[in-house]
Parts: structure tokens; C-alpha cells; sequence
């Protein structure tokens, strides 16, 4: 991949399958993962992030991660040159997409790695770049562990995120007492293991409702009361309705 401070911001777009998923990777740039249509999922070794619509991912320069999308999905890429990003978190987070900055990706992403200095596309790029500077992190981020115990109870919690299992049973599943699993939890990912399963379903929920399913289905199948509950849920969470969140998608 090019480095040139004279080029700050490479474009890229593609359409990816559902059942396509990049290998783990990285590079020099900065990345920004943008769905322009479908739901994301990026992973790295620190934790995974969902990405609908609305928002985006900031990959650091340097960071290993993988992308998957969970339905077929119109991708735009923003590779931000090293000598920008001292102005970036140099961790990843999930960013609200404003309708400008929205359409500013879209135009950028067909620019390529041709465009010259000083021209009307280098211009746009400083204004992407200022435009980033001044996102919002969603709360989209479910943290993982580099325990091996407390990796294998949340890869089984993972795999079934509808199962309401107590910590007590996990500790037995994995041969460590709940105190040192409520410890590891707190350590691990600054959540407590109840703090954790409710992020594992807001991930879920994003995903399925990304996915087409109904918020019915999704509330019943998550192991909500109703769909009032599921939706007050999803509201505390992201600060709007399953409705509003996915609105014009």
C-alpha cells in the first residue's frame, strides 16, 4: 500500500459476499470501514465491533484485524496515511457517520490512489480528515480477553448468546472458582460478567436486526419478555428505538 503525506486518504470500494471474510491483516494507513449498504463485523485480538450502517470502524495504522460482512455488503475504505495519524485514537472504536461525512466517503472512496496534489480531491481529503477528527465512538465494541479461561466461556456465550447461563457454571466448564472468573471480567474487559452479556446481545441484536429479522423475532429469540423490553434495552443502549437506528437503511 502507497505511503505519500501528498496523498493523505486512499479510496477504495467493493462488494463483499456473506460468506466471504478477509484474513487477519494490517498495514502502514489508518483504516475507516464505512457499510454503505449491509452489517460489518471487524475483529482484532482485543475484541470484535459490529458496524451498521450509521457508522463506521477506525482501524489504527499497524493494527492486526479481519473484517466479515454479515450480509452482502457495499464497503468503502479510508487509508489514512501515517503522517495523519497523530490527530487519530490509536485504538479501534465504531464512529457515528454524519450525513456530510457520509457523502464525502462516498465521493472519496472512487478517487483511488491517482489523484494529484493540490487538486479538488486532495481539498475533500482535508476535510475528511477534519471531519475525523471530530466523531463520536458508538458503543459497539464487545472486549474480548487474553485469558484462555475466560476465553472459552465467552466464545461458548458467544456461540449462544440467547443462553442466560450463571457465572457458577461457566467456572465449573472451564476449572476456576466464580470469584476468580467475576475478577478476571473486571480485569479483562473493565465490564462485570453481566456488563458483558448485555453488550454480547446489543452486538447480537444489531446484527440480527442488520440482518432483515424482526424485532419481535429478535427480542423472543434473545430471551427478552416482550418486545417493549427488548426495545427499552436497545434504547438505554444506543439512545434510539430499533426503528429509528436502522431508519433510511
Amino acid at each position: 500500500m502507497i505511503v505519500d503525506p501528498a496523498r493523505p486518504i486512499l479510496g477504495l470500494h467493493d462488494l463483499i459476499l456473506s460468506n466471504f471474510e478477509f484474513d487477519f491483516h494490517s498495514h502502514p494507513r489508518g483504516q475507516l470501514a464505512y457499510a454503505a449498504s449491509g452489517v460489518i463485523k471487524v475483529h482484532t485480538d482485543n475484541g470484535s465491533w459490529i458496524v451498521p450502517p450509521s457508522q463506521a470502524v477506525w482501524i489504527p495504522g499497524g493494527i492486526r484485524h479481519s473484517v466479515s460482512p454479515e450480509v452482502t455488503s457495499e464497503l468503502r475504505h479510508l487509508f489514512i496515511d501515517p503522517s495523519c495519524l497523530h490527530r487519530f485514537p490509536h485504538q479501534c472504536s465504531v464512529v457515528e457517520v454524519s450525513p456530510l461525512l457520509r457523502e464525502l466517503i462516498l465521493r472519496v472512496a472512487d478517487f483511488g490512489e491517482d489523484y494529484p496534489p493540490n487538486s479538488a480531491a486532495s481539498r475533500i481529503c482535508a476535510v475528511i480528515l477534519d471531519q475525523l477528527e471530530a466523531l463520536e465512538p458508538s458503543r459497539l465494541h464487545l472486549p474480548m480477553s487474553s485469558d484462555r479461561r475466560l476465553q472459552r466461556v465467552m466464545q461458548h456465550m458467544i456461540d449462544q448468546p440467547e443462553t442466560d447461563t450463571r457465572l457458577g457454571y461457566w467456572a465449573t466448564k472451564v476449572g476456576a472458582s466464580e470469584r476468580t472468573l467475576r475478577r478476571l471480567f473486571i480485569r479483562e474487559t473493565g465490564m462485570t460478567f453481566q456488563q458483558w452479556r448485555r453488550q454480547l446481545l446489543l452486538h447480537e441484536a444489531v446484527d440480527r436486526l442488520g440482518r432483515g429479522e424482526s424485532v419481535m423475532n429478535v427480542a423472543l429469540e434473545l430471551g427478552y419478555r416482550s418486545p417493549s423490553a427488548f426495545v427499552a434495552m436497545f434504547r438505554k443502549a444506543l439512545g434510539k428505538s430499533p426503528g429509528q437506528y436502522f431508519r433510511g437503511v
